[in-house]
């Protein structure tokens, strides 16, 4: 059953179709993330550093995929957005919590260093009801940041390709993990990925082939289509990307940028997110 839930901001005012599925899969991927609230959509932002080894996310939603209504003013008509840090884990706890409930209201207050109060309504059999409030400290963004706040595109990269179906893909990355902790993900424009593991005592590849590649803006026609751009990545990070990915993405692409990043997209029917993972050193 959906539910509505009301979010609250000085003079902004959500109602939104209870939708905890992006909730919690954001969650299993980052515990703290920075949420983008603008009049059209909703971004969910993890700014990592390939210096320093650390991802980084960008899951964004149009406004109409979630709400029934929408309104919200932002600082100015120059500052029309808002900007804040919260804990995708405890929000998430709550939003499981609200399973059953009859309703749930999610109110944003800027008093003090701002907080998230998150209150449910539960109906029992007998008929009387109990409101439980969770509060949940949050962290508004100053607005001289806002502008390091780009989405994260695509890159000139060396090779685009189709992702298998996640199911198969997680079941051999799995199997490959007790092997070693660096996966090699290689791939080229003739529709070939292979997932490598080499180690001392032990080397292995899993072949896939025939998948399809989107047209590179870079391509020329000079480039080998067989040519593998080849990127070394740590095989945890992998694997917690493809772990937490819930349902089936209409659109899932890798984009290898050689040595330096494995660029992950996949779009579904209400959301999109963007991955990227650094190339080890």
């Amino acid at each position: 059953m959906k539910k509505v839930v009301n979010i609250i901001l000085n003079r902004i005012l959500l109602h939104f179709k209870f939708c905890p599925g992006v909730i919690n899969m954001l969650a299993d991927l980052t515990k703290i993330c920075i949420l983008h609230i603008c009049p059209d959509k909703l971004s969910f932002i993890l700014f990592g550093n390939p210096e320093s080894g650390t991802v980084s996310l960008w899951c964004e939603s149009r406004k109409e995929n979630f709400f029934s209504t929408f309104e919200m003013e932002g600082l100015s008509a120059e500052n029309h957005e808002i900007s804040l840090q919260l804990s995708l884990e405890k929000v998430s706890s709550a939003w499981k919590s609200a399973h059953h409930a009859e309703a749930m209201k999610v109110k944003l207050s800027n008093k003090h260093s701002g907080s998230l109060k998150v209150c449910v309504k539960l109906r029992f059999f007998s008929g009387k009801s109990l409101i439980v409030a969770e509060h949940f400290p949050i962290q508004f963004i100053p607005t001289n940041f806002w502008n390091e706040m780009q989405e994260l595109t695509v890159p000139y990269s060396n090779v685009s390709i189709y992702l298998p179906a996640l199911e198969i893909m997680k079941k051999f990355v799995k199997k490959l993990k007790p092997v070693g902790d660096h996966l090699i993900i290689e791939a080229n424009q003739n529709g070939e990925l292979n997932l490598k593991i080499e180690s001392e005592s032990l080397n292995v590849t899993i072949y896939f082939k025939n998948l399809e590649n989107p047209p590179l803006e870079n391509d020329s026609e000079d480039k080998d289509p067989e040519e593998m751009a080849i990127v070394h990545t740590d095989i945890k990070q992998v694997l917690h990307l493809i772990t937490g990915i819930r349902g089936n993405p209409r659109r899932a692409v890798v984009h290898i940028v050689t040595n330096r990043i494995a660029y992950f997209e996949f779009l579904h029917e209400n959301f999109s997110l963007k991955y990227i993972i650094p190339a080890l050193p």
